[in-house]
């Protein structure tokens, strides 16, 4: 016990000291070839308990643990002065990230709990150095990344499946970056109950368009399958268009910790959900998205449209605000049906299977909304972690699609707008999210009065 608190004031001391000679600019490391790190090697497990043999892959030169830690540095590239460790509380069972700092339990100095990191003045940063990724693919930390630079760029986005569907609604995603020519990563969670879609940028774009593009993909995705929810639109990092005041933006874990790789976690896989036989080849082969490919890709993924059919607030509409908005056409593509029953109960019930998919998600939409904290807290410049940019209050069942009651008069006027003639059916008793209206539970069928357009 006593050898271990040695080594960890020892460790303590001397991150100390290295963010003491960065700070001042002074040169301290040595030239990889004069020092070179242990031997990295990554052998992947399956994520399931049976999984398909990997596919086999051409022979190649490895790649020397310099160049693994160098690869791995250029592709997950965020803030370098600056970085979040990850901690665990031996007897409270709590963890989260905090930013790694050379005078944390630094006796005399660190104050905590007492005083909070955020308000701490003798708070000294640590940079993020090769030997930081090192320990973190080595598994003796595991650390994270600040995606959002202090210009409001970024290298990468990340998109976040985290719902009880993140299979499904992962692979949705990936089949749209493939269709639309984005290359896209994608990693099973460190926890294994969820996933993150990373795609890469040849150069720094702003977080805005990043962010843009990550929000077009779903909503193409949306357009071909009912299985993504609206809750899902905005799990985007970077998590803010801009930096937030006194603040790094949200964080990301960094992928490839050895700990939760050797179950199978937190590792890349292909559109089974199985892991690649070499995880450093496939990092390799990633062509990153060039920036000048963001623009086309979000109007060939929306049509020319903007994501989401929702209403946009962006910095014309807010200098111009007695601008009306120009409205979206009501007339839906493709052929609708010449009559619809609806249900109306607790919500509105929409049969799925009557449904085409373009009314399908104008439906869903009408019963989406932006949400005024979001960005009352971006104007802010403050986090707006754990807000929705956008809040959805669609259901979504087997064989149901339900939208709250205030939205009668939208869905009613979409079918009218579009030739469909309504059969309104009212329930006569409650209606379980478990148990959709049938016809045993509808009383009496009202029709619309207007005729098909």
């Amino acid at each position: 016990m006593a050898e271990r608190e040695n080594l960890r004031a020892l460790q303590a001391e001397n991150a100390r000291l290295v963010a003491l000679l960065e700070s001042h600019g002074i040169a301290w490391r040595p030239t990889p070839a004069a020092v070179p790190l242990p031997s990295l090697t990554i052998a992947t497990q399956a994520h399931s308990p049976a999984p398909t043999p990997p596919t086999p892959q051409a022979p190649r030169a490895s790649l020397s643990t310099a160049d693994k830690v160098a690869l791995f540095r250029r592709l997950f590239r965020g803030r370098t002065d600056v970085y979040p460790v990850r901690w665990e509380g031996k007897t409270s069972g709590k963890s989260g990230y905090a930013p790694a700092c050379a005078n944390e339990w630094r006796a005399g100095v660190c104050e905590k709990p007492r005083i909070k990191c955020g308000d701490c003045g003798q708070r000294l940063l640590v940079r993020l150095t090769d030997a930081v990724i090192y320990n973190h693919l080595a598994g003796k930390q595991t650390v994270g990344v600040y995606p959002l630079l202090e210009d409001d760029t970024c290298y990468f986005l990340a998109v976040d499946f985290d719902e009880a569907d993140w299979p499904q609604d992962a692979q949705a995603f990936m089949q749209s970056c493939d269709e639309l020519g984005v290359p896209a990563a994608l990693e099973i969670s460190r926890s294994g109950q969820g996933a993150h879609a990373w795609v890469f940028f040849a150069g720094r774009v702003s977080a805005r368009d990043a962010r843009r593009l990550g929000t077009a993909l779903i909503s193409h995705t949306c357009a071909r399958t009912r299985q993504l929810k609206l809750g899902s639109y905005d799990r985007l990092f970077p998590n803010q268009d801009s930096m937030p005041k006194g603040g790094f933006g949200n964080l990301i874990a960094l992928p490839l910790q050895k700990h939760p790789r050797e179950n199978g976690c937190s590792v890349f896989v292909n559109a089974a959900l199985q892991p690649h036989g070499d995880q450093w080849a496939y990092l390799e082969s990633i062509q990153p998205l060039a920036p000048h490919d963001i623009e086309p890709t979000i109007l060939r993924a929306t049509g020319g449209t903007h994501p989401l059919d929702v209403t946009f607030i962006d910095d014309e509409d807010l200098a111009a605000p007695w601008k009306r908005p120009v409205n979206t056409s009501a007339k839906l593509p493709g052929a609708m049906p010449q009559s619809l029953t609806v249900t109306l109960a607790n919500l509105i019930y929409f049969e799925k299977s009557a449904l085409p998919q373009a009314l399908a998600n104008r439906l869903i939409r009408l019963a989406a909304f932006q949400n005024p904290a979001f960005y009352k807290a971006q104007a802010m410049r403050m986090s707006v972690w754990d807000k929705p940019r956008v809040v959805g209050n669609a259901e979504n069942y087997p064989q149901h699609i339900a939208l709250p009651r205030g939205c009668l008069d939208a869905a009613l006027g979409l079918l009218k707008d579009n030739g469909i003639r309504c059969d309104l059916q009212t329930s006569d008793s409650p209606v379980s999210p478990s148990k959709p209206p049938s016809s045993a539970t509808c009383g009496r069928i009202r029709k619309w009065p207007w005729p098909p357009c």
